[in-house]
């Protein structure tokens, strides 16, 4: 197969800075294609994986007060990475219950998830006004295609927000904030800071699911870019450090080896253990979050918490 240089898509431009690095790393956006869409589905239902049944069961226990200050006029929900929208259907379903007068806007990276989820909906929910936006976070903020005179609540679960180091989270809920007008509101994910093993155990699970998810991006860089990775050769190495909250994933090469990538015309070099950084998720303590608010321009107006306190979606109003 011929491959034509590429790097002027933004997946190629990425690649490209990672890999030249001093220190290797691959974001973590870019496991996401078919494959890598439909392993993450498979992540959510392992037993391992706590953060998608305790978030499940918070919104499906607390969705009226958590729903109440928005549903009393027309209003926009907008969701970002709403992927599959398993749980945001306890919150849709609640709505229509209740005869709210809404939109949803959800936003993905993937638009292949954003059509199944619109299909899904609309078979549901037959008076359901649905309006996908695909995208990037950032990009999406900035083009703000919900922008009307209605009320605003905005989803961010799943506790994407720890895939974000602290100050590039500060960043990215200020970008949010600048979205948002004042009196709207933002409901948030954070997964809990807990007992280490847990934490480990779901970025870490037996079958190997975890695994492949991070391995996807290389298959993805093999099939778009040309690249002749040989994934048997990386290993998955997950970490937690308790101090810092951060459970960072990498891909280590099992041996020293050399990779090419036709469509950027540029061979990697990799040494024996050298690793490649591939993803975060940040743990937050209650004291982190309150100040996390605060520093991005919100005031929090009520925590939801599962039983154990593992998890807990944050209500937060724009100051």
């Amino acid at each position: 197969m011929e491959y034509t240089l590429k790097t002027e898509t933004e997946f190629a431009k990425d690649v490209l800075a990672g890999l030249s690095a001093p220190q290797k790393y691959l974001s973590s956006k870019y496991f996401y294609d078919q494959r890598g869409d439909k392993l993450f589905q498979q992540i959510m239902r392992l037993p391992e994986y706590y953060l998608t049944k305790k978030e499940f069961a918070i919104l499906d226990r607390y969705k009226a007060a958590i729903l109440a200050p928005s549903i009393s006029s027309r209003f926009n929900l907008v969701e970002m990475g709403a992927g599959d929208g398993l749980k945001t259907k306890i919150l849709i379903n609640h709505l229509q219950q209740e005869g709210a007068d809404f939109t949803y806007f959800p936003i993905d990276i993937s638009s292949t998830v954003l059509d199944e989820l619109k299909a899904d909906l609309q078979q549901s929910f037959t008076s359901l006004d649905v309006e996908p936006i695909v995208g990037t976070y950032k990009r999406a903020l900035e083009q703000r295609k919900w922008e009307n005179d209605h009320p605003t609540l905005l989803l961010f679960l799943g506790g994407n927000i720890g895939n974000f180091h602290y100050e590039q989270a500060v960043g990215m809920l200020r970008n949010v904030a600048e979205s948002l007008k004042s009196g709207d509101h933002l409901l948030i994910g954070f997964d809990l800071k807990k007992d280490p093993d847990i934490i480990l155990r779901a970025y870490n699970d037996a079958e190997g699911v975890t695994r492949d998810f991070n391995l996807n991006i290389l298959a993805r860089i093999n099939k778009e870019l040309g690249g002749d990775f040989d994934l048997t050769k990386f290993k998955h190495w997950p970490m937690y450090d308790p101090v810092t909250g951060e459970c960072r994933s990498y891909l280590v090469s099992t041996q020293s080896q050399k990779i090419c990538v036709k469509g950027l015309e540029r061979d990697f070099y990799f040494e024996k253990a050298e690793p490649i950084h591939t993803e975060v998720s940040k743990k937050y303590s209650h004291h982190e979050l309150e100040k996390l608010a605060a520093k991005s321009g919100f005031l929090v107006v009520q925590d939801f918490e599962d039983q154990d306190h593992y998890f807990t979606n944050s209500l937060w109003q724009k100051q």
